[in-house]
């Protein structure tokens, strides 16, 4: 049985253009983005650690907290949210629970990465593998465990720090002939290496556009043209929110109110639309009105009109 986001993510994926996914990192985030007419999401482990424990990328983040974190964005938003689910947590048999456990908490897909564990942030030194091999069965695992059959793999390897170019190219090729269906390579450090990626893997792309990384930044329609299906803008949403909060803080501190600020916030009318709150307040009424047949959907998720189909 396929979940509606799932096939939509791979709806999104077959249409020919570019899927651009900000990392959301709670509820609130996704629903602005989604409001703001964002057709997919993302969920990682970066600004999950960062939000949820106050602590960095570096494996304090377990399977029950990432997929609680995706139960909250999925139990408000509509559009498809791709999921960061590290090393699979675990041996064989874990990856094969962790598969199931993002299932059911709604997100369309997962990435799974080849780091040793502990794993650590992919751009982050120090980083290690474990054998290609190794890999292999893991995706074996996953592909075991998937209930749905449109739930998207997304296959990284951290291989390009650790070895070279050419063995992260051959990995991820051969990851998607053990059952991932999207190719990952992170952290590539030139514009080179992301045409060379593009020109010898001939699966579905994915790359990670993290801001202040190793990796060039470039254009959605830059990367469109060399090849890439989907990007993630993982930490942005993370760095923007901290930065608001140290001003918010020295303002208050500064001036016994954050007045200084106010033309850079959205106002008390604003939110409480951007949350759907007149949609709970009118429910009673509504459904006064209405037969069991016609309940509304949950306020506030504001799903943007469906994108043109693909030709393909």
């Amino acid at each position: 049985m396929s979940s509606n986001t799932a096939h939509e993510l791979r709806r999104l994926l077959a249409a020919g253009r570019i899927v651009c996914m900000p990392g959301v990192h709670d509820a609130l985030g996704a629903l602005i983005c989604q409001q703001a007419g964002c057709r997919a999401l993302f969920c990682g482990g970066f600004g999950t650690s960062a939000a949820r424990l106050g602590l960095p990328d570096i494996n304090f983040l377990g399977l029950e907290e990432i997929t609680r974190s995706v139960r909250h964005l999925t139990a408000r938003v509509s559009v498809p949210v791709l999921a960061d689910a590290d090393t699979g947590h675990g041996d064989l048999h874990n990856v094969m629970h962790c598969v199931r456990a993002f299932e059911e908490a709604g997100a369309a897909g997962i990435i799974l990465e080849d780091q040793e564990f502990p794993k650590r942030c992919g751009h982050f030194g120090g980083k290690r593998v474990i054998p290609a091999g190794e890999m292999e069965l893991k995706w074996a695992a996953a592909r075991a465990a998937r209930r749905d059959p449109d739930f998207l793999f997304v296959a990284r390897t951290d291989a390009r720090e650790t070895h070279d170019l050419d063995e992260a190219i051959d990995r991820v090729n051969r990851y998607c002939s053990a059952g991932a269906d999207v190719a990952f390579i992170e952290a590539p450090l030139s514009v080179e290496e992301l045409r060379t990626w593009c020109a010898r893997v001939p699966h579905p792309k994915l790359v990670n556009m993290l801001a202040f990384g190793k990796t060039p930044i470039l254009s959605a329609a830059e990367l469109e043209e060399l090849g890439f299906a989907m990007m993630v803008a993982p930490i942005d949403s993370v760095l923007l929110y901290s930065l608001a909060m140290r001003e918010m803080a020295a303002a208050l501190l500064r001036d016994g109110h954050t007045q200084a600020l106010a033309e850079r916030m959205l106002d008390f009318e604003e939110i409480k639309e951007v949350l759907g709150l007149q949609g709970f307040l009118s429910l009673r009424e509504h459904l006064q009105g209405t037969t069991a047949q016609a309940v509304p959907q949950t306020p506030g998720q504001g799903t943007p009109e469906p994108a043109p189909e693909s030709d393909s």
